[in-house]
Formats: C-alpha cells, structure tokens, sequence
C-alpha cells in the first residue's frame, strides 16, 4: 500500500499520498474522529484495487465467541477482547496491516503487560480470523505480527515445597485441589471441572476429559496413586454435589485467592497453579519416567511437545551422547590399546 497522511483542511480530515509517478493526491474524507478518518483512508486508496466490504473484527470476534459456545476458550476471548477490540475491533480484517500490529505491541507494553500477555493476545486475535477464512466469512485472514514468545518460567517445586504447600494452612477445597493438580499434573480448570462420576475408585482411575466434544487439551485418564485415593474417599464420604472440589455445596469457579494464601502460608513466592503441573512433569522425568508416559500423563497430542520441555530433567538425557565425548575414561583407554 503507499504511504499516506491524515490531516485537517477547512475543519475536515483529509488523507493525502503521492502515487508511483510522484504526484500528490489528496481527497476529502467523510470522518468525524481521527481513528474513522484512519479506516477510511485505508479504503480511499484500495478502492482501485479492491472496493470496501465484508465485517469488522468486532462482528467476526462476536461470532467466533457465539461459535465456542459455552467452552472455557470463550470466556478466555471475552476478556482478551477488552485489549484487542479497541485496538483492531472498527477495522476489516484485510485493512490489518503489520504498522497495526506494532502499535498494538506499543500501547500494551507501554500499559505495562507483559510480552507473554501481549503474544497470547495477538495469539487470539489470529485463531479468530483464520476462524473467519475456514468458516468463509472473510476471504482469507490477514497476517499477524507477533512478537517474539518469551521463554517459559523455569519454577518448579522440590518435594521439600510441595510438602510444605499440602501442610500449609488452606480451606479444605482448596488444598484438595492441590492434592489434585500435583498427583494427575492437571490444569486446575480440568479439576475445578471434574466430577464424581469420572473418579472410578475401584478402577483406580480418574478421567479428567468432560464430553467426547468437550476440551481436551492437556486432559487425559490417569491412575489415582494411593494418597490421593485416601483423600479422595474422605472427600467423597462428605460430598454435597457432583463435584469433587466444591464449597458451600457447589462448584468452585476460582480457587486463586485461596491457593495465593496457602502459597503465602507455606512461605513460598512465584508459585502459580500451573507450576504445579509443571512440576509433576518434572519428578516424574527425574525419575525416569519414559517421555511417552508422561505425555500421556500431561495428555499432549504427541511426545515432541514433552519432550522439547522436559527431556533434560532425566537422567538419561543426552547421557549416551556424552558417553561418546568421554576422552579420559573407557574411550582413552581404547586408543591406547
């Protein structure tokens, strides 16, 4: 596209540029705010190559959160449109250009969000219109810039801050949820949602997936180990709906006020509910579980994705590797002979 400007002249706003042969054009624009006279200046200079038409992204983010349902990714979107909309909401999908993505980048770090934060955003802002092309309400979706995704958090806890995180002080709920997270390496949504008739005692088995439709992401059955089954038979004895963490006889819809203080309790700091799934991936890689149980463990679509986060925690990792670069031992040895 070329380069254009906004401005006034005679009280109204004009977009003005200069074509390939170097002649400046200007046109007048119909916009009573700076972010109209903007969108419409995209338009005045593509009219020859393509006239305006199709839904704002506000229109397809509706639709595409209408699509979702009543899964947890859309009140996930519900909020992350609160940063983007007012951003990208008035705009077309083929107005996107990468000077808007920037800018977006721009406002929120000077807003003070973190990059992780500002990658997810875009993140969303990109699963929605590439939602858009598959469902053919636009004719292709636009290219979204991203900045570069931070690098994970390396926290995890030793078993010396596990024990102290289950003897802290904490509501009974909410320490059994951490029991929970920490011994089948769930995402707290996946225990805030499990009920009672996916816990199959008998079997020894909880399945921590809803419906066949239902999400799955990271969600697999696992094995009960022998202290989550004892506190499990005492939850259950004293059950007053269908869900195994609950309060006041309901379900639990956040438990982050509650697991923040049992953190606090137990003297530790940067803990968040995630680590504690991260963290059971890792024991169970020191302790050299085979990559392919703890992905399924994790319940991740194929064994790359463990493997690339926590390979390198087990013992043998890279170990037969080494062998070959060892110059002062059996190797030496060899060559002397």
């Amino acid at each position: 596209m070329r380069n254009f400007r906004i401005g006034r002249l005679k009280g109204k706003f004009v977009v003005t540029w200069r074509e390939q042969d170097g002649r400046r054009r200007r046109y007048r624009l119909d916009a009573c705010t700076l972010a109209e006279a903007e969108r419409e200046a995209i338009d005045v200079i593509r009219r020859e190559i393509a006239p305006p038409k199709g839904m704002t992204v506000s229109e397809i983010w509706e639709s595409y959160q209408a699509d979702l349902g009543t899964r947890p990714t859309a009140k996930t979107i519900s909020y992350t449109g609160k940063a983007v909309l007012p951003h990208f909401g008035e705009l077309r999908p083929d107005q996107i250009t990468t000077e808007h993505c920037r800018a977006y980048v721009a406002k929120r770090r000077a807003q003070g969000r973190a990059q992780g934060t500002i990658w997810t955003e875009l993140g969303h802002l990109r699963s929605c219109l590439r939602w858009a092309a598959k469902t053919r309400l636009i004719e292709r979706a636009p290219f979204i810039e991203r900045p570069e995704k931070p690098a994970p958090k390396d926290r995890f806890l030793t078993r010396d801050e596990i024990h102290r995180l289950l003897d802290a002080a904490a509501e009974p709920h909410v320490r059994l949820a951490i029991l929970l997270m920490l011994s089948t390496a769930a995402r707290v949504s996946a225990i805030l949602e499990l009920t009672w008739d996916r816990v199959d005692l008998d079997r020894g088995q909880i399945n921590l997936r809803t419906e066949s439709e239902g999400p799955r992401k990271g969600r697999a059955v696992v094995p009960i180990n022998e202290g989550l089954r004892v506190a499990l038979v005492v939850a259950r004895e004293s059950a007053l709906s269908d869900y195994v963490v609950e309060w006041a006889g309901g379900p639990v819809k956040s438990i982050r006020k509650g697991f923040q203080t049992a953190v606090r309790n137990a003297g530790l700091k940067n803990v968040s509910p995630h680590v504690l799934r991260h963290s059971a991936a890792r024991l169970m890689a020191e302790n050299g579980i085979p990559m392919a149980q703890i992905s399924q463990f994790l319940g991740h679509s194929n064994t790359a994705v463990t493997e690339r986060v926590y390979a390198r925690f087990s013992p043998q990792y890279l170990q037969e590797a080494a062998e070959i670069l060892d110059f002062g031992g059996q190797n030496k040895l060899k060559l002397v002979q």
